[in-house]
This record gives structure tokens, C-alpha cells and sequence, in this order.
């Protein structure tokens, strides 16, 4: 705003110096120099800060809606992997609860088969690998046999 004051100023002397030299040739001519603003003073700065505040929240903001109300990836309780054995070095096992169901996928690069679906919980909780492949041989076995 200050520059466009002083612009104005100036330009109105440049224009009205002929006329004044026409009424009065003593007079000298005046010149008005714009305001210094320095450009990093304290004023500028906290406005340059409260700035980058402002918008870093509202990108935390609009993150936070889009994964509220749309379908991004978070977590579902819906769904619970209960186990899993690995059986190569890009394959596994995986036993997942959907529900009151659990079902036994093979996963692969690229790919998800469904092995088996039980309606009775295979086993309970997470974290027993050890009962989880013995529980699926004692499963598989029982299978081969039918």
C-alpha cells in the first residue's frame, strides 16, 4: 500500500512540474522517495510462519476426512488375520477371521485362493503359530482321508 502511495506521489509531481515551472520557475522540484520496507522484518516473518502453519494443518485435515468418509485402508475390525505359516519364500498360509467364519487363503505373488472356509473357529486367538500348523496338518490330514 505504501508503494502505491509513493508511486502516485510521483507520478503526480512529474505531471505537475511543468505547470509549477510555468507559475513559479524558483521553486525546486520536490521528489518523494517510497517507505524502505525491509523484507524479512518480524511482521513478515510471523505472517510467513502463521502461513505455513495454516496450510500443514489443513493438509493433516484433509487427510484425516478422506480417510474417515472414504474407503482408504485402515483398520478393520471386521476382519483379523488370526495366523499364519509361511510355505516358501513368497508363499503362505493365512487364516483370517471375517465375522463369526475363519477362512484358510493360500497367498501368493499377485494372487489370494480360498483353501477352506470353517464355520467353527479353527483356533482361537493370534500369536499361536505352533498350535496354528499343527491344528492345520491335524485338518489337512483328516481332508485327505475323506
Amino acid at each position: 500500500m505504501h508503494y502505491v502511495a509513493g508511486f502516485l506521489a510521483s507520478v503526480s509531481v512529474l505531471f505537475a512540474q511543468p505547470l509549477f515551472a510555468a507559475v513559479a520557475s524558483s521553486a525546486a522540484p520536490v521528489v518523494v522517495k517510497p517507505a524502505y520496507v525491509e523484507p524479512f522484518n518480524s511482521g513478515s516473518l510471523m505472517q510467513l510462519l502463521s502461513g505455513l502453519i495454516l496450510v500443514v494443518t489443513l493438509i493433516f485435515v484433509l487427510a484425516w476426512f478422506l480417510k474417515r468418509f472414504t474407503g482408504m485402508p485402515g483398520q478393520n475390525r471386521a476382519l483379523k488375520v488370526v495366523a499364519s505359516v509361511p510355505l516358501g519364500t513368497r508363499e503362505k498360509l493365512v487364516l483370517v477371521e471375517a465375522g463369526k467364519k475363519q477362512l484358510l487363503l493360500g497367498v501368493a505373488p499377485g494372487r489370494v485362493n480360498l483353501i477352506e472356509s470353517y464355520d467353527e473357529p479353527l483356533i482361537e486367538s493370534a500369536g499361536q503359530g505352533g498350535e496354528f500348523a499343527a491344528r492345520l496338518q491335524q485338518v489337512l490330514n483328516r481332508k485327505d482321508a475323506e
